[in-house]
């Protein structure tokens, strides 16, 4: 007979009150914050990347000097044919005053602009090239100083084809530059010396810069050992001699040596992936998207869906937003401000998500395990506050009839947290726990668009002959934006406030938001898929197209 133990002195009912809630909040500050942080983020398994090096620019005064800071993150190793994704990419370009002086002369009071750096991509004595964009939000011109442009983009996926270290290099730089008055409008036309900054057309400008002589490690951003190598990230080995191979991408044909020698995989280049992060979901795993009784198409009725991700800037993660249905009316397009070397229409369109006969998206989930045992599940949706508004204004140029569009999406959208539930037991907030206001981005118009919203903006190009690159309404594209998370409110039932551990946790600036629309279905006249068309619509008018989400 097993002797019973004595009984633990019971604490006082104050004390068993205050331990309640000290286990409960700790439990919350542990879902809270592994909720939103993505299960492939692995603080060890990354090597943080900063490189500041010295450029040369053209621009219409002449080669100035400039300094170009590169931020990223690289995964600490990758396997051998292992996909990766250089991460939270971001390109600094500091012009000096003299530049601010040239683009002041041009009228400029702000300038919008979009970097294209060229890096190389070196295994053993192979390479391949791939491209790395970025854009930013208008910026004012300083009054006395340098200029500096923050730019951020994503960027192609690559994969090691052998054994031994991969290298990534900085090339050459272009700086796309759209220059706008102080009324916002775009300036005149100013004609660029040759070979100092091409001029695009009226208020833009396109500064190539290229790197100096005397760059470190002649331009060397980042080393990650694939496969057995003994090569480690930390070590800044000096970049591959001029390659043996072509510097494309290997697709897998012979590799110039002759079609009866057998091919070297360490001299098999590096393969750059264009960002094709999955594929699209199946149709029967997305919400329906289409008109009804509630909600009846007019003439000019498009809808969409839309995808993406949304960083959380204090907790180094993104928050994976499932396609959602989105129900747009189409404006009229009307002529905007007079130029002499364009014709510009504006268009003012509404849209509204549509999910059950609500305006939010459908609910998501994130399922982690955080600690490397406690399972952790949250459910969120984006709610609209008011109609989403879509401003574009399209640019036809006089001289080779391209047109340029740029798009801003208004969008009042609250987040709202559903259910929170760690190791299988829910955690209790309540049926309103949310955001205090909309998410809230700074607007670049914000005497005529005040209040709380978030902005994401596009831009889309059209040449002659050649498709469409980038976003346009009608067939979609990337949207991106930054955006400030509110304070939480209404969290937390039975006397518990969750609100400022959520605020805490969560709320915050510079929080970067990516959406991807899909190809638009005009309902009253849909493109059916055929042998000779792409399909827009399915035969019962919903979106044919399910876009993929992009990093």
């Amino acid at each position: 007979m097993k002797a019973k133990p004595a009984a633990a002195p019971r604490p006082s009912r104050a004390r068993a009150r205050a331990r309640a809630r000290a286990r409960s909040t700790s439990i919350a500050a542990f879902v809270v914050l592994a909720a939103l942080v993505p299960t492939t983020a692995s603080a060890s398994g990354t090597q943080e990347v900063e490189a500041e090096l010295p450029y040369v620019c053209a621009l219409p005064s002449g080669q100035l000097p400039a300094t170009v800071r590169v931020a990223a993150e690289f995964p600490a190793r990758a396997e051998v044919g292992e996909a990766f994704t250089p991460s939270g990419v971001t390109t600094t370009v500091e012009l000096p005053e003299e530049a601010v002086a040239d683009l002041a002369g041009r009228g400029a009071a702000e300038v919008r602009a979009a970097t294209r750096l060229d890096v190389g991509v070196a295994q053993n004595a192979a390479t391949a090239r791939a491209s790395w964009r970025g854009g930013a939000e208008p910026v004012a011109l300083p009054e006395s100083g340098p200029l500096t442009l923050v730019t951020r983009g994503d960027v192609p996926s690559v994969a090691g084809r052998g054994d031994g270290d991969l290298t990534f290099s900085a090339g050459s730089l272009a700086i796309d530059l759209t220059l706008a008055a102080a009324d916002g409008t775009a300036t005149g036309t100013a004609t660029a010396d040759s070979g100092s900054g091409s001029d695009s057309g009226s208020g833009s400008l396109t500064v190539d810069c290229t790197l100096a002589e005397d760059a470190p490690g002649q331009g060397l951003l980042a080393t990650v050992p694939v496969g057995t190598g003994t090569g480690a990230p930390s070590g800044s080995p000096s970049p591959t001699g001029p390659a043996g191979t072509s510097g494309a991408p290997d697709d897998g044909q012979p590799d110039g040596r002759g079609d009866r020698q057998p091919e070297r995989q360490s001299e098999r280049s590096p393969k750059v992936l264009e960002n094709t992060p999955g594929t699209a979901p199946d149709r029967d795993d997305v919400p329906p998207c289409r008109y009804d009784e509630q909600h009846p198409p007019t003439d000019v009725s498009l809808n969409a869906y839309v995808t993406g991700y949304a960083n959380v800037k204090k907790l180094k993660g993104a928050a994976y937003l499932p396609p959602s249905c989105v129900l747009i009316e189409q404006g009229v397009p009307v002529p905007g401000p007079p130029d002499p070397d364009y014709l510009i229409f504006d268009t003012v369109s509404y849209a509204n998500f549509h999910y059950q006969e609500r305006r939010q998206t459908p609910p998501f989930e994130a399922t982690f395990l955080s600690f490397d045992f406690a399972p952790v599940k949250a459910t969120m949706v984006l709610e609209q506050t008011d109609t989403m508004r879509i401003d574009s204004r399209m640019k036809m140029s006089m001289t080779d009839f391209s047109t340029t569009t740029d798009t801003y999406v208004r969008a009042p959208l609250v987040l709202h947290v559903l259910d929170l539930e760690v190791n299988g037991t829910p955690l209790d907030v309540g049926s309103e726990c949310r955001t205090e206001t909309s998410l809230v981005s700074e607007d670049p118009d914000p005497a005529n668009f005040p209040g709380d919203h978030l902005v994401l903006y596009g831009r889309g190009e059209l040449l002659i002959g050649q498709p469409a690159t980038g976003y346009l309404l009608l067939s979609g594209g990337v949207l991106a934006g930054e955006a400030t998370i509110p304070a939480f409110t209404g969290c937390g039932t039975d006397g518990e406030d969750l609100d400022r551990l959520l605020t805490a946790s969560v709320s915050g600036p510079g929080n970067l938001i990516k959406q991807v629309q899909g190809q638009t279905c005009a309902i009253a006249a849909p493109v059916f898929p055929s042998p000779t068309n792409e399909g827009q619509c399915t035969e019962d008018l919903q979106p044919y197209e399910i876009p993929v989400a992009e990093h």
